[in-house]
């Protein structure tokens, strides 16, 4: 189990920091931005095909991606975060790569995924905080993104 984790960030996620190409580059930041919209999918321990959908907006609307292009980042964070105990290395490659303005994109969408299912859950609710935390955004920003799109939604 260790080996398949340890042989996934090397695959997926290191080839950033050994200084691989631009478009893999990209592709590990769309895969680590996935694997964070699709864990608060899960947080609720119930997946909506109404978050599956937000999922798949937001990757497509934040990287300019194809559907196809899309659908197999969104399939590759999937499959392989079922392989992953924590977030830790999805977040540090977001902290590495993304500006303030983009971590505070990846909030935000973090949140419509939340709110997809017409559900507000204290789960979800908490991982967001949580990764919010980690990736240095403000709390003010955090409540201000979550009432926003509250009020919006629900």
């Amino acid at each position: 189990m260790i080996k398949k984790i340890q042989r996934f960030f090397e695959q997926k996620i290191q080839s950033i920091n050994d200084g691989q190409t631009a478009a893999s580059s990209e592709r590990a930041l769309q895969l680590a931005t996935a694997a964070l919209l699709i864990e608060v999918s899960r947080a609720d321990f119930h997946i909506d095909a109404k978050e599956k959908q937000a999922i798949a907006a937001a990757i497509q609307a934040f990287f300019s991606l194809s559907t196809a292009e899309t659908e197999e980042i969104v399939n590759l964070a999937e499959g392989e975060i079922d392989n992953v105990t924590c977030l830790f290395e999805f977040i540090r490659l977001v902290n590495k790569n993304f500006d303030y303005s983009q971590k505070l994109k990846i909030i935000e969408m973090m949140w419509a995924v939340s709110f997809a299912d017409m559900d507000k859950d204290k789960y979800e609710e908490h991982l967001i905080g949580k990764v919010s935390e980690l990736l240095y955004v403000s709390r003010s920003d955090f409540i201000r993104m979550r009432y926003s799109l509250e009020s919006k939604v629900l």
